[in-house]
């Protein structure tokens, strides 16, 4: 599990931060994004693959969360 920070931009897209490897990538799917259920997986530009556990959406962003990369070991 990897330390993460999701922010939004200017224009209302999510912003994927990794500050392990000093990784900043646009998110661009998330599995869940309503007010009730936000996160789950999430693909970046880049074609990586994280998972954050579904909460309800943040009131504040940015936030930072636990997040497991899918698509590779860690």
């Amino acid at each position: 599990m990897a330390n993460i920070m999701v922010r939004k931009t200017a224009v209302g897209a999510y912003s994927f931060y990794l500050p392990k490897r000093d990784l900043e990538d646009a998110i661009v799917s998330m599995e869940y994004d309503s007010a009730d259920k936000w996160g789950g997986e999430i693909r970046l530009n880049n074609g990586g693959i994280y998972y954050i556990e579904p909460q309800a959406l943040p009131a504040r962003f940015p936030i930072s969360l636990r997040a497991r990369r899918l698509d590779a070991a860690e």
